[in-house]
């Protein structure tokens, strides 16, 4: 039977996206018949390049058959195609199946590896690939597109075209020139074109039509507007990166706010999004003591803006899926934890506002010990599918001299539920043989070793042989499916190893793509 590529949620941004604003990260199991449409163009690896270098700008559906979201989407996807194909000049929608074999180096070329679907923005030919974030129904599609074809940065000629472009709520950058031409305003184009689907982009001659900021500019200024913080930020270096840089560091708020608030969601995605360390509060918003624990994590924030670390403010009410995505209890709130790009934790329960500045200065000092989140080991163990803890793991798997089939699942993931029966069955298969191990690991409360395991989404699945070889698991996820592959990937050759020993190879022979 052939294998099925395993949803993989690449990045920390989707994993908490999902986890904060859904609390469910599954893989997608059902399989069904893809139902006919009409303007969606269907491409694949014989075709695919034929048909993006024809067009300036199109959108491609990267999906699997038998993944769930794919299937919601396709209906919203088909009703924005039928709509934007009328539009002038027409934005075309395709799709590939990334599941398909011959398709996946061709995905793989345009960095497509996360959680289908995956859409892109393909411009010049596809020269450029942007990724799609925008809204996942018909109606939020075609407004998104409708302002991705054009020009990248539109000209503001008179207030009412300012107040077109200009929401209180979002990130506007307008260039300000005194003429529309030069070196500073060719290099302007270059950003815009690149952020467009992040950011809106505006250039005018005129700074009065600009209801922040100085308005008598004499020479070409970049003025990011938003919402937050200062409400608006100038710099005057036209340099490409540079431009770049001052978008990426200015447009983000000193403290991102995680509440109810939808409006902050996009603020959340670049905040998880970004490679530096995290510092995340949560508290009750309506404590009495609220003020005191804003006024002293801001002004930390102000202190280390800029040397790595990034903060965030929670709300409890909001905040329930980071609650169960990290296994804290709101009985520990107030708490501080801090998550570093390699996955490491460092955690304070029951905080105080007046603890907050110290804490973070031991972290930053590097003093403090990394946070390890294990259940109790069990006293009983003894059902067919072994449960196996992060304190447990280095006995039950690496120094077991076992073959071992590991599990990492979420409770409430709903196909995790569905795989359950099933590894029990196997395990029952394997119940005479001393050899074989069959283990599920809760990674919401316990610390997955991740210098081993990549875990990204649930159920993930790893085989360890019992001389230390560690393989994931892809295949269809059937009894017999199970059994063929552990006898394929079995051995005898038993070598203990510790986790700590694992951990150091995986990290000597390969670079991991981190959360």
């Amino acid at each position: 039977m052939a294998a099925r590529s395993r949803v993989v949620i690449s990045g920390f941004v989707v994993l908490m996206s999902l986890a904060l604003l859904s609390g469910s990260i599954c893989s997608a199991e059902e399989e069904s018949k893809e139902s006919v449409v009409d303007h969606v163009l269907t491409l694949d690896h014989s075709n695919f390049s034929e048909i993006v270098g024809k067009h300036e700008s199109i959108v491609v559906e990267f999906y699997a058959p038998w993944c769930g979201h794919c299937k919601s989407l396709a209906p919203e996807y088909e009703k924005a195609a039928s709509v934007l194909s009328s539009h002038d000049p027409a934005i075309v929608l395709a799709k590939v199946d990334a599941n398909e074999e011959a398709n996946k180096e061709l995905a793989i070329s345009i960095s497509v590896f996360k959680v289908s679907p995956t859409l892109k923005i393909l411009r010049n030919g596809g020269k450029l690939s942007q990724e799609y974030k925008g809204p996942r129904e018909a109606e939020g599609i075609v407004s998104y597109l409708k302002k991705q074809v054009g020009p990248a940065s539109a000209e503001i000629k008179s207030a009412e075209d300012a107040s077109s472009l200009i929401d209180e709520k979002k990130i506007p950058l307008i260039g300000l020139f005194p003429v529309l031409s030069g070196e500073e305003f060719e290099n302007f184009t270059a950003p815009s074109e690149k952020l467009r689907s992040d950011y809106d982009f505006g250039h005018t001659v005129d700074a009065k039509f600009i209801p922040q900021g100085d308005s008598s500019i004499s020479k070409p200024t970049l003025r990011l507007l938003k919402p937050f913080d200062e409400l608006f930020v100038d710099s005057q270096d036209f340099h490409v990166d540079a431009m770049e840089e001052f978008i990426a560091e200015s447009g983000v708020p000193t403290v991102t706010l995680f509440n109810q608030d939808p409006s902050n969601h996009p603020f959340l995605v670049k905040f998880f999004d970004s490679p530096d360390a995290k510092a995340m509060l949560f508290l009750n918003f309506s404590t009495d003591k609220f003020d005191d624990f804003k006024k002293n994590y801001n002004d930390v924030a102000v202190l280390y803006k800029g040397k790595g670390l990034n903060f965030l403010l929670g709300d409890l009410e909001a905040s329930k899926g980071a609650f169960q995505y990290f296994g804290l209890s709101e009985d520990q709130a107030p708490v501080i934890l801090v998550q570093t790009s390699d996955s490491q934790k460092y955690l304070k329960g029951n905080v105080e506002a007046d603890q907050i500045a110290p804490w973070l200065k031991e972290y930053m000092d590097g003093k403090l010990k990394p946070y390890v989140k294990s259940d109790p080991i069990p006293e009983v163990n003894n059902e067919p599918v072994k449960v196996v803890v992060r304190d447990s793991i280095q006995d039950v798997v690496f120094n077991s001299g076992k073959n071992a089939l590991i599990e990492f699942y979420a409770p409430w993931c709903g196909h995790c539920k569905k795989l359950a029966p099933i590894l029990d069955e196997v395990a029952v298969s394997f119940e005479n043989d001393a050899d074989v191990i069959i283990a599920k690991f809760d990674a919401t409360t316990n610390d997955v070793p991740s210098e081993v395991f990549d875990v990204q989404g649930f159920p993930t699945l790893y085989f360890r042989s019992a001389s230390g070889t560690v393989v994931p698991y892809e295949g269809d996820r059937t009894k017999d499916d199970f059994i063929e592959f552990i006898q394929k990937n079995r051995d005898t050759n038993a070598k203990p190893v510790s986790v700590k020993s694992e951990e150091s190879a995986a990290k000597s022979e390969s670079p991991r793509d981190e959360l």
